[in-house]
C-alpha cells in the first residue's frame, strides 16, 4: 500500500514479488508526485507478477486480500483468512494456481466431508477457496477456473433455520429478571430482529421514545482487545426499525435508569459472547431448545410470516440489499400459506352477488390466516391446549 514519506512529502510505492526460489520479498519504489501515480505503479507492479499465476496459492491469498482490504470489513478478512490457513493452505498452499485442476477440488472435497464439519461450515469453506480462484479469473486472466466444474460441496438451504415460537420465547425471557440490562437486550433482539452487533453499537441517541424508533447507523464487533465499530453490514443496514409501544416503555425506563449517560455512548457496553453465554444459562433454565443469538432475528421473521407480513417489509425490516435474499432465506416459510390463498379466494367467491353455492361454507379469520412453520403450531401451548390469545384471534 503506497504511503507518504514525512520529510520528502512524496509518495512511495510498494509491493512484493516473488524470487526464483519461492520467497517473497518486499519491493519499494520512491518519489512519486502524487498517492495516484503511486498506486497505479503498485497495481502495474502487481498485475505483472500475477498475470501468468505462476504463483502459489498461499502467495495469491495475500494478493487476494491486498486487493480486498477497502471492500472487506476487518471482521470479515480475519473470518476469511481462518478458514484458508485451517482448510486451504494445508492442502492447495504450494500448489501454482494455474496447476490446480478440478479433480484436485474434487479430491479436497472429498478430504474435508470426512471432518465431520456441518453442510452450512463446508460451504463457507468452498466458498473461500471460489473466492480466490473467481477474483483471480476475473482480474489477473486465469484462463480456466477449476472451481466451475465441479459441484459445490456443503449446503446453505436456509430450511435448516432455527427458531423459537412465540410461547419459547416467553418462557426465556420470564427467567430474566424485568427491566435488566439482559432483559431489555433479548426484547429488542426478539422483537425487532436487528442483529446482533447493530443491537450491541446502539447509543442513547439513537432510540426515539416519543415516536417510538430505533435508528440502526452502525455495528460494533470485537478484535482482539480492541472495539470497533464501524458501518453496517450494507447500505440497506441502515434504517429506521418501529418498535411496538411496550418495547418502548421497556426501553424508556432502562434509559431512565442510566443516569447522566451521554447521547453518544453505547447503551450496552458488553461483548457479543457475553449475550452468547447469557443466554445459553438462561435456555436451560427455561427448558426450550437451544438455539443462538442470531436465531432470534430468524425467530422474528417467522413471527411475521406468520402474521402475515408481507416479504418487502420484512426486507425493509432486516436491512437486507435485496429481497432475493429475504426469499432465499425465508421463503420456505411462505409455503404453506397456498391453503390460505386458496381459503380467501374462496371466501371471496361466497360473497359475490348470485353465488348460491357453498353459503354454508364460512371461513373464520383465523382459518384464513393460519399458516404452519415448520409444524409448529403458535396457537396452542406447550401442552397442546388452545391458548386464551389463539381464541382471540392470535398475537
Amino acid at each position: 500500500m503506497a504511503y507518504k514519506e514525512k520529510d520528502t512529502k512524496k509518495w512511495t510505492a510498494q509491493w512484493f514479488e516473488t524470487n526464483a526460489k519461492g520467497e517473497k520479498k518486499k519491493r519499494r519504489k520512491r518519489g512519486f508526485e502524487t498517492k495516484r501515480e503511486a498506486l497505479e505503479f503498485e497495481r502495474q507492479k502487481k498485475l505483472n507478477s500475477v498475470k501468468s499465476m505462476d504463483m502459489k496459492l498461499r502467495e495469491f491469498i495475500e494478493v487476494y486480500f491486498e486487493d480486498k482490504q477497502n471492500e472487506l470489513k476487518d471482521r470479515t478478512i480475519k473470518n476469511k483468512r481462518y478458514m484458508m490457513e485451517q482448510h486451504i493452505i494445508p492442502y492447495f498452499g504450494d500448489c501454482m494456481m494455474s496447476e490446480v485442476t478440478a479433480h484436485h477440488i474434487i479430491q479436497w472435497q472429498n478430504e474435508m466431508q470426512t471432518k465431520g464439519f456441518s453442510d452450512s461450515y463446508l460451504r463457507m469453506i468452498q466458498n473461500q477457496l471460489t473466492s480466490l480462484f473467481t477474483h483471480a479469473s476475473r482480474v489477473y486472466d486465469l484462463h480456466v477456473n477449476p472451481c466451475k466444474k465441479v459441484k459445490r460441496m456443503g449446503n446453505s438451504d436456509s430450511r435448516s433455520l432455527y427458531f423459537w415460537t412465540i410461547d419459547e420465547y416467553r418462557k426465556f425471557i420470564e427467567t430474566i429478571e424485568q427491566g435488566t440490562r439482559y432483559y431489555i437486550i433479548f426484547e429488542i433482539l426478539f422483537w425487532t430482529g436487528c442483529r446482533i452487533g447493530e443491537l450491541l453499537a446502539l447509543t442513547k441517541g439513537d432510540v426515539d421514545l416519543i415516536n417510538n424508533q430505533i435508528s440502526i447507523t452502525k455495528t460494533y464487533y470485537r478484535i482482539g482487545r480492541q472495539d470497533v465499530i464501524t458501518e453496517p453490514k450494507t447500505k440497506q443496514s441502515v434504517r429506521v426499525v418501529e418498535i411496538p409501544e411496550f418495547l418502548s416503555k421497556e426501553i424508556k425506563e432502562f434509559v431512565d435508569g442510566l443516569y447522566g449517560m451521554p447521547d453518544d455512548e453505547r447503551l450496552f457496553p458488553i461483548v457479543q459472547e457475553a449475550v452468547q453465554h447469557k443466554m445459553k444459562n438462561h435456555i436451560k433454565k427455561a427448558g426450550v431448545k437451544n438455539i443462538r443469538v442470531h436465531d432470534l432475528r430468524h425467530s422474528h421473521v417467522a413471527h411475521l410470516i406468520y402474521k402475515g407480513v408481507e416479504p418487502i417489509f420484512i426486507k425493509e425490516r432486516l436491512g437486507h440489499k435485496d429481497i432475493k435474499i429475504t426469499l432465499n432465506t425465508y421463503g420456505h416459510l411462505y409455503s404453506n400459506q397456498r391453503r390460505k390463498i386458496a381459503n380467501l379466494l374462496d371466501s371471496e367467491y361466497i360473497k359475490s352477488p348470485g353465488s348460491t353455492e357453498h353459503q354454508d361454507c364460512v371461513i373464520s379469520e383465523d382459518e384464513s390466516s393460519n399458516i404452519n412453520l415448520r409444524q409448529v403450531d403458535y396457537n396452542k401451548d406447550s401442552n397442546g391446549a388452545q391458548s386464551p390469545d389463539a381464541k382471540k384471534g392470535g398475537e
